[in-house]
């Protein structure tokens, strides 16, 4: 794990996103209707991915397990493609696009599960990070 002691304490945010596409428009209704099998999907996913967030220093060897002041997690459907944005704050040593992106991932993770039942064709695709702020480096609009 690389040496954090002597960096300060500085906010830091990061956003992150990650998109689903389905197969067809079906799918997209029973999402917005609620009729998919396993549940509220995007309230489930949400969950997850909270969970998602949290566990990142458990499952990543040299990511720094650190407080995690503010979790969001919004999505946008655009024809056949849910895009994920999961937005993740702290006052720390270090950076949580690690966690943001980790975040993104598991509720893509976690739609794919939902949604399989009904649909076979579901692809993930574009985990990426979409802007940090605080420390050295501020990444805005990547």
């Amino acid at each position: 794990m690389v040496d954090i002691t002597q960096k300060k304490n500085t906010y830091r945010t990061a956003i992150a996103q990650a998109l689903v596409k389905v197969g067809s428009k079906e799918t997209i209704t029973a999402i917005q209707n609620g009729t998919v099998p396993k549940g509220n999907v995007f309230e489930m996913s949400r969950a997850a991915g909270f969970l998602g967030v949290k566990k990142t220093p458990d499952l990543l060897p040299d990511c720094h397990p650190l407080p995690i002041e503010h979790t969001k997690i919004d999505y946008t459907i655009d024809g056949l493609t849910i895009e994920i944005q999961v937005m993740v704050k702290t006052y720390y040593k270090t950076g949580v696009e690690v966690e943001a992106m980790h975040g993104a991932s598991v509720v893509a993770l976690n739609l794919y599960d939902m949604l399989k039942p009904i649909d076979k064709n579901i692809e993930i695709s574009t985990i990426r990070l979409l802007k940090k702020t605080g420390g050295k480096s501020d990444i805005n609009n990547l």
